[in-house]
């Protein structure tokens, strides 16, 4: 179940309850003000609160830069012309505040983005539900050969049936012997807080993430690209729906110059300049390592 009754209970009251503001409002973004859409097989993304939109960007561009800017002609003009240039303090006037629940091994992940505040559900205080991300069959990937970070061909038949049996056979007696060593009726039991430590990484917690836009399509730049682990990569490729409805013109820019855009060394762009001048050059005389080499010719196409 991706919400409690309270939760529930508490996003039907704030919907209900609708209020004047004299604040910045994105209309894209009301449409999802605190409805919790489903993520993997127990997880959400939901959007708590925001701050700004696209004319908030171009505000405080506007407020620092003055005069330099006024050649641009428009407001998507004016956000491209920073996105491109790498102008990131005017993004960082849009903030957004998320409801996420994932696994502990994704929020492990997650948490190595140390510009966002975080306020997590507490295992001190609370009892931990018996909810655990146990993957589609589709998830079941043997290792990759080629990539220590990465996942090879996905496993079939009885090695599959088995992995998965064990997934789940681990989850649920990890969590019963959590109960039993938890204080019962009658007995003392463990502190909650030792008790939690014999649970699996695949159990969900939550937390409040609020960060800003700048900090935002730096994380998903990383986590909505392909190479990015599946179980990360969902909810980043959620939130990019959301933020798309946020801040149109933005993500516009994000899309074009980060999500689909490529960034050459110096080295690079040599080569380049010289196999537009009808010089042929190879790996050996580019001056580039054997990876650097690999990786322009990809982005060559």
């Amino acid at each position: 179940m991706p919400l409690s009754p309270d939760q529930i209970a508490e996003i039907e009251a704030a919907r209900a309850t609708p209020r004047l503001t004299l604040r910045a409002v994105s209309e894209g973004m009301e449409s999802h003000l605190y409805k919790a859409y489903p993520v993997l097989d127990h997880g959400l993304v939901r959007v708590i609160d925001y701050m700004g939109d696209d004319a908030a960007i171009v505000q405080a561009a506007r407020v620092s830069y003055g005069a330099g800017t006024k050649h641009v002609q428009n407001d998507e003009g004016l956000i491209r012309y920073l996105m491109r240039h790498w102008h990131s303090t005017p993004f960082e006037m849009c903030e957004i505040k998320l409801h996420i629940k994932l696994p502990v091994f994704v929020a492990r992940q997650w948490i190595r983005h140390r510009t966002a505040n975080v306020n997590e559900y507490s295992a001190r205080y609370s009892i931990l539900d018996r909810e655990f991300y146990i993957p589609e069959p589709a998830q079941l990937a043997a290792q990759s050969v080629v990539n220590n970070q990465g996942r090879g061909e996905v496993l079939q038949g009885e090695e599959a049936a088995r992995v998965l049996e064990m997934l789940k056979r681990d989850a649920a007696t990890s969590y019963d012997h959590y109960e039993e060593m938890l204080s019962q009726e009658g007995q003392q039991g463990l502190a909650r807080e030792l008790a939690r430590m014999n649970l699996p990484m695949n159990i969900y917690t939550q937390w409040y993430w609020k960060v800003d836009l700048h900090n935002l399509f730096h994380f998903l730049r990383l986590r909505a690209d392909s190479h990015a682990q599946y179980e990360i990569r969902v909810y980043a490729e959620e939130m990019c729906r959301l933020v798309k409805d946020w801040v149109p013109l933005a993500y516009g820019a994000f899309e074009d110059y980060r999500m689909g855009g490529a960034t050459l060394s110096a080295k690079a762009l040599a080569v380049l300049k010289r196999r537009l001048a009808g010089e042929a050059v190879d790996q050996e005389s580019s001056g580039m390592s054997k990876g650097e080499w690999r990786e322009f010719i990809e982005v060559l196409g």
